[in-house]
Formats: C-alpha cells, structure tokens, sequence
C-alpha cells in the first residue's frame, strides 16, 4: 500500500518535554510522542522547560519521516530554504542553523562570508560558495550599515568564545543584543549583560 504525506501537515507543536537526546527532543503532544531533531538553543531550552512551543518541518524520505524543530519561525522559514538547495539536506540545514543566529548567517551569505558554512560537516568550499551564490539573488545585497554590524557580530563572537561561552548561548545573546548598541565593544558589553541576567 503506497502512503502520501503532505509535507505541512505538521507544522507545530505544542507539549510537554518527555525527554531529551544529543540531537533530539521528545514532545509529549495529547499523548503522543514526537521525536523532533533541534538546534542547540531549542535542546538547551528544553532542559531548562517543561512545555516546549516549536514550528516544524516534517522531511519526507522514502524509509522515514524526521521532523525538525525551531523556536522562531524565521529560523523554520530560513532552514526550509535552505534544503531546497542542491547538496544541502536536512540535517546539513540544520548543522547550518547551529552554527550562529539567523540574522548572522544571512549577513555572512550576503557579504559572501563562507566561513559559517564551511564550520559544518559535509559542507566543503565549493559548495558554501554555491550556498552562498543561490541565497545572495534571493536575498539581495547588504547595504554599508549591515556590513559593519556583521563584521563586529563575528568579533563579538570570537571574544565570547575565547572568555568560555558556548555557542549555544551566545547565538541567544547574539540576537538579543540592541541595534542601538554600535561599536565592538557596545556590543561585547550588551552581550555580557545579556548572559548575566
């Protein structure tokens, strides 16, 4: 018997935190358990939580269903544009998502910055380099202003890394961190107050 799934028909999810793996969390949803593959954030997130709210993408393959799961839906929407790229599947999207906040990565892609890509198993520098090609006409250049900001994001970055900060934690800072705070150092201390609270 042949089965057709409609890759929307789970969307989001809303439940209680039945368990938590490396890659994975189980949500308890009505009395079922979905086993949804996450980025950090969200597997940091359900450590700390007993109900859980993600959007997700159901990936069909012809031997499995996976679902994944994001916290905010531009994460979802940026993650679904992702594996429409030739190469670039499911898990890899979601090596990609790992890797810094959204808004990091698009300002990278946009500026023609591979590095965050090339951080991710499976992806080598021809093809961040065709990543970056195929999401640069969709995204449309980067005016001055983003440009700086990114650049003293990718400091901001490096100086937390180097005072022992995981990644996990300061993509959150990261994408908390005011657009009024200008500067490297503004922004270090932005991100420092962040961590704190």
């Amino acid at each position: 018997m042949q089965y057709l799934y409609n890759i929307d028909m789970i969307s989001f999810l809303n439940g209680d935190v039945k368990m938590r793996g490396d890659r994975f969390v189980i949500i308890n949803v009505g009395g079922i358990g979905y086993k949804v593959f996450a980025p950090p954030e969200v597997l940091s997130m359900a450590g700390k939580t007993q109900k859980i709210e993600l959007w997700t993408h159901l990936s069909v393959r012809e031997n499995a269903l996976d679902l994944y799961g994001f916290k905010e839906y531009p994460e979802l929407e940026f993650f679904e544009v992702l594996i429409q790229i030739s190469g670039i599947g499911p898990k890899t999207a979601l090596g990609v998502l790992s890797t810094a906040p959204v808004d990091t990565i698009k300002k990278a892609i946009a500026s023609g910055e591979i590095s965050y890509l090339t951080k991710v198993s499976g992806i080598g520098k021809k093809t961040a380099e065709r990543v970056v090609v195929e999401l640069r006409d969709k995204m449309g250049a980067m005016d001055a202003a983003t440009s700086i900001m990114f650049k003293e994001d990718e400091d901001v970055l490096q100086a937390l890394q180097s005072l022992g900060y995981g990644n996990s934690e300061i993509r959150e800072a990261i994408k908390n961190i005011s657009n009024d705070a200008s500067g490297v150092n503004a922004r270090i201390k932005e991100a420092l107050r962040i961590l704190g609270k």
